[in-house]
């Protein structure tokens, strides 16, 4: 062939959309329960956005951003996270304006120039949530439970929720300086990357997941030893809420997360499997991100989650999922005048919202029959040229093994009363 998906895409075909459905109409619901409210933006973003909120020292600024020059000259990005977008739109908008906090939920593509693995692509899918506007750690919470929620709703199991606190802007920067004076010493012995990391983002540091720095990370200096009361505070209501909610949780005090606009909460989702790629679900606090967009004060928290990572572990677990996309009807036809009444009978069943698939009429009545059962078809209605004359069809239930013959009036009642008795 000579064109195929570019490297680290993929096409979602049919059999797969039962899964995507499956996963972006549990997302959907159980975010309006909550009261969060739907919300898209741009596919691509004025470059800076990123540049000044995600940190020019993270790998994502620095490797992974599909940056370009439109033909004004201006420099725009494919955007590759949701949450700087949707803080833009938040201050574009003037949503401080309304009660606080703002919910807001997105399914939005995602674009990242990354080693392409497993249930990661560099054009990738995320659901996720940001409440803007309360500082109150109920609200932390109240994003986690979401987030907790609909992996249960799915029907994945064995998953575990780590959580950390890395403080503000009033504590963080000592807790740095602790962290590069117990670094630098070992400096030498870091990967490549950790040696820029020490100057540029020595947070990172703890993200690493070289072997090689692995024993440094173990003795490393945690952040909750070093918060200020107001953080200590917030993380004690934080695990008391969660543990009222009946969430268990491990604090994890490697847990960072990429991006710089995070501060006091951060956690992550992962599955039973190990590994650096695994994690289904991050999220975290980012009380200073509207100001470095030129905005007031304004604190915020939410969390993105890969669709891709959370259908490849429903099939990983054998769940089973609903597959509402199976044909109701399939007519098969014989014949001119068969064909005609097929047709007008087709469009009927679909005015009365009824999944209809008109068979090819060029194969025999066999192969029109098979045809149906491949397609999961649940009636075969049958016209033939003499079943037109006569003005009525034969309708089989396929499950029940069952036909009788019905006026070509009466069919669209016929396939609707035999459907209530399921």
């Amino acid at each position: 062939m000579r064109y195929r998906a570019p490297r680290g895409t993929t096409d979602i075909l049919p059999e797969e959309q039962v899964y995507w459905r499956y996963v972006q109409e549990c997302a959907s619901s159980l975010a309006e329960t909550f009261g969060y409210g739907r919300i898209d933006t741009p596919i691509f973003e004025d470059t800076g956005l990123f540049v000044r909120t995600v940190g020019e020292a993270t790998d994502i600024v620095d490797k992974e951003m599909y940056t370009f020059e439109d033909r004004g000259s201006d420099q725009v990005t494919l955007r590759p996270e949701g949450t700087a977008p949707v803080c833009r739109a938040y201050l574009e908008h003037g949503m401080h304006n309304l009660p606080q906090p703002v919910r807001l939920y997105y399914q939005i593509s995602l674009f990242r120039y990354d080693r392409p693995q497993a249930g990661r692509y560099r054009q990738f899918h995320q659901f996720g949530v940001e409440a803007i506007g309360d500082s109150d750690p109920a609200v932390d919470a109240e994003v986690i439970e979401l987030a907790w929620r609909f992996y249960e709703r799915l029907g994945l199991q064995g998953l575990t929720l780590a959580l950390n606190s890395i403080g503000d802007k009033t504590c963080r920067p000592l807790y740095l300086e602790r962290l590069v004076e117990y670094y630098t010493p070992h400096v030498e012995h870091l990967c490549q990357d950790c040696q820029a990391r020490i100057h540029r983002n020595p947070l990172r540091l703890l993200d690493c997941k070289q072997l090689s720095c692995q024993p440094y990370i173990a003795e490393a200096p945690v952040s909750t030893e070093s918060l200020c009361d107001d953080c200590r505070e917030h993380w004690g209501r934080l695990t008391t809420h969660l543990g009222d909610l009946g969430i268990a949780y491990s604090v994890d005090h490697r847990l960072v997360r990429g991006l710089d606009y995070y501060s006091r909460t951060v956690f992550e989702i992962l599955p039973p499997e190990e590994g650096s790629q695994s994690t289904l679900c991050g999220g975290g606090r980012y009380d200073g991100l509207m100001e470095q967009l030129g905005g007031k004060p304004t604190p915020g928290i939410g969390f993105a989650l890969g669709i891709e990572r959370t259908i490849l572990n429903l099939k990983r677990q054998g769940v089973t999922v609903p597959d509402q996309s199976t044909t109701a009807v399939a007519i098969a036809h014989m014949g001119e005048a068969g064909g005609r009444e097929a047709v007008k009978l087709a469009a009927q069943l679909r005015s009365a919202k009824t999944s209809t698939i008109l068979l090819p009429g060029q194969k025999s009545l066999k192969g029109q029959m098979r045809h149906a059962g491949s397609l999961g078809a649940r009636y075969v209605v049958i016209i033939g040229d003499k079943e037109a004359a006569n003005g009525v069809a034969t309708v089989r239930d396929l499950a029940a093994a069952e036909q009788r013959e019905v006026p070509l009036g009466e069919v669209i009642a016929a396939v609707s009363q035999d459907h209530s008795h399921d």
